[in-house]
C-alpha cells in the first residue's frame, strides 16, 4: 500500500511536478472556449446581418476587440485580488472557470449586441480570475532549489496548453460559424469550458489548496464591497449619460489601464511587506513591463488588420474548399505547439548558459516588428497572397511570441514578494491588458484602408526601436536582476 502510495507521488509531467498536468487541462479548456470565440468575434462585428453578424464598422469592430482583450487581462487584478486576500488560489481559479463558462452560454443563446455584451463581461470577469491563478500555482510549483532550474522550462510546457487550446478552439467554431452560424460557433466554446472544467475537478484534491497569504480583515470586508458597488454605479452612470460608449470606450478603457499599472507600481514599491531587494527587481521590471505592452500592442494586429487581410486579400481556397477566417488563429496555434516544445527544449539544454531575460526581450520586440513587412511585398503590388505566405508570416510572429510570453510569466513569478505572489502576475497580465487596449486604438485610430502600407511600417518601427533601446539597457537590468533571473 505505502509502495503505491510512493508510486503515486513519484509521478510526473513530462518530467515535471504530476500537478503541473492539471493546471495544463483547465488552461487548455479555457483558451479552447476564449480563442474559440475570439476567433469568430471581429467577423460577427462586422459581418452584416445577412452573413449573421452585427454589421459595425471595421475600425469600430477592431476598437471593440481590442477593448475586450484588455478588459480580460485587467480583470486579473480582480482574479488576483481575491486568490490574495479572500479565497486563495485554488479556489479562485474554479469559480472563475464557472464564470468564464456562463459568459459563453449567454453569447450561444442571447441575440444581438446587448447578448452580446452581456456574454464578454462574465467571461471578461472570470478568465481574469483562471488566467492569475493558475499562473501563480504554477509557480508555486517550483519554489524548491531542486526545481527552480526546471521553472522556465515548465511555464512553456504550461503555455503549450494555451494553444492547443488557442488551436482547437478556432477550428470547431470556425467551422460551425460556417456551416450552422455564428452562435452555434459560440455553444462549442460554452461546452469546452465545461469539460475543462470537469477535468479540473477530477485533480484539484492533489494541488496545494494554500489559504489566501494576505487575508482581508473581516472589517475591511464592507468597505471592499461597497468601493465594488461605487465601481458598478460610476460606470453604470456614465454609461447612461452616454459618456461611456462603444465609440469611446477603448480609450476610455485605456487610460483607466495606464492609471491602474502606475497605481500598481506605486504600491508594490511603496509598500513596506516588499524587501528591498524585491523592490530593486520590481524597478528592474519597469522597462520591461514597458516592452510586454508595446510587443502585445504589435502582436494583436494578428486579431485586427491580420484578420481583416486574411478575410479579404488571402487567397483561402483549398480544391474548391474556402478555410475559415478563424483558422488563422489556429494556424498561428500550432506553430505555438511545434515550436514551444523546441524552445523549453532550447532553454533546458542551455541550463543557467541561456540568454537572461531582458535579452530574449529584445530579441522578440525585434522579430515582431520585422514580421509585418512580410505583407508589404503583396500589399505594394496588390497580389492576392497564398495561404502558405500568410501561415509563414504568423511562424515569424509566433517565434517572437515564444521569446516573450511564458518568459514574462515567468520572470513575474521570480520577482514576485512573498505577500504579492498572485498580484504580481496580475500586474504581468496588465501588460497584455495594455498592449490589446493599445493594440485596438492603433487600429481603430491608425489604420487607414486606402494606405494600408503606413500601418505595416509603423508596426515594424515600434518593434525595432523598442527592441533598439532596450538592448542599450540589457546590462545594467541584468545587473538590477542578479539573484532572480
Amino acid at each position: 500500500m505505502s509502495d503505491n502510495y510512493s508510486a503515486r507521488k513519484e509521478k510526473t509531467f513530462f518530467g515535471h511536478p504530476i500537478q503541473l498536468s492539471t493546471l495544463f487541462h483547465i488552461e487548455l479548456w479555457e483558451r479552447f472556449s476564449f480563442y474559440g470565440m475570439q476567433g469568430i468575434l471581429l467577423i460577427y462585428l462586422y459581418y452584416t446581418a445577412d452573413k449573421g453578424g452585427l454589421g459595425m464598422d471595421k475600425s469600430l469592430a477592431g476598437g471593440i476587440v481590442g477593448a475586450y482583450g484588455g478588459s480580460v487581462y485587467l480583470s486579473t487584478i480582480l482574479g488576483a485580488w481575491l486568490a490574495d486576500r479572500i479565497w486563495g488560489a485554488e479556489k479562485t481559479l474554479f469559480f472563475s472557470g464557472i464564470v468564464v463558462m456562463l459568459g459563453h452560454i449567454v453569447l450561444a443563446i442571447a441575440p444581438g449586441l446587448y447578448g452580446l455584451l452581456c456574454g464578454l463581461v462574465l467571461i471578461a470577469l472570470g478568465s481574469g480570475g483562471v488566467k492569475s491563478s493558475a499562473s501563480s500555482m504554477v509557480g508555486s510549483l517550483y519554489e524548491t532549489d531542486e526545481l527552480k532550474p526546471l521553472r522556465d522550462a515548465g511555464f512553456s510546457i504550461f503555455y503549450i496548453s494555451i494553444n492547443i487550446g488557442g488551436f482547437l478552439g478556432p477550428l470547431l467554431t470556425g467551422l460551425l460559424q460556417t456551416e450552422m452560424g455564428f452562435h452555434y460557433g459560440f455553444g462549442a466554446a460554452a461546452v469546452g469550458m465545461a469539460l475543462g472544467l470537469w477535468r479540473y475537478s477530477v485533480g484539484r484534491k492533489l494541488l496545494p489548496h494554500t489559504p489566501a497569504p494576505n487575508p482581508l480583515r473581516p472589517e475591511k470586508v464592507k468597505t471592499a464591497a461597497a468601493i465594488g458597488v461605487l465601481i458598478v454605479l460610476i460606470v453604470g452612470s456614465l454609461i447612461a449619460s452616454d459618456t461611456l460608449n462603444l465609440d469611446n470606450f477603448s480609450k476610455f478603457l485605456l487610460g483607466t489601464v495606464i492609471l491602474t499599472v502606475i497605481a500598481y507600481f506605486a504600491r508594490l514599491l511603496g509598500s513596506s511587506h516588499v524587501s528591498s531587494e524585491n523592490k530593486r527587481y520590481i524597478t528592474a521590471y519597469i522597462p520591461l513591463f514597458l516592452t510586454i505592452c508595446l510587443f502585445w500592442a504589435v502582436w494583436f494586429q494578428v486579431y485586427t488588420v491580420a484578420t481583416v487581410y486574411f478575410d479579404e486579400t488571402v487567397d483561402r481556397t483549398i480544391g474548391g474548399w474556402t478555410v475559415p477566417v478563424a483558422w488563422k488563429d489556429s494556424i498561428q496555434s500550432m506553430w505555438v505547439v511545434l515550436f514551444s516544445g523546441v524552445m523549453a527544449a532550447i532553454w533546458t539544454k542551455m541550463g543557467r548558459h541561456q540568454p537572461k531575460t531582458p535579452l530574449k526581450f529584445t530579441l522578440a520586440m525585434i522579430v515582431v516588428g520585422i514580421s509585418y513587412l512580410g505583407f508589404v511585398p503583396y500589399i505594394s503590388s496588390g497580389t492576392p497572397m497564398p495561404i502558405i505566405v500568410f501561415a509563414l508570416i504568423l511562424l515569424a510572429i509566433t517565434v517572437g511570441e515564444l521569446m516573450i510570453s511564458p518568459i514574462a510569466l515567468s520572470i513575474s513569478t521570480k520577482i514576485a514578494p512573498p505577500m504579492f505572489k498572485t498580484q504580481m502576475v496580475a500586474l504581468n497580465f496588465l501588460g497584455f491588458s495594455l498592449g490589446f487596449t493599445l493594440g485596438g486604438v492603433l487600429f481603430k485610430e491608425g489604420f487607414n484602408d486606402k494606405a494600408p502600407l503606413d500601418f505595416y511600417w509603423m508596426l515594424c518601427g515600434i518593434g525595432v526601436i523598442t527592441g533598439a533601446v532596450l538592448l542599450l539597457l540589457v546590462p545594467v537590468l541584468n545587473k538590477m536582476l542578479k539573484g532572480a533571473d
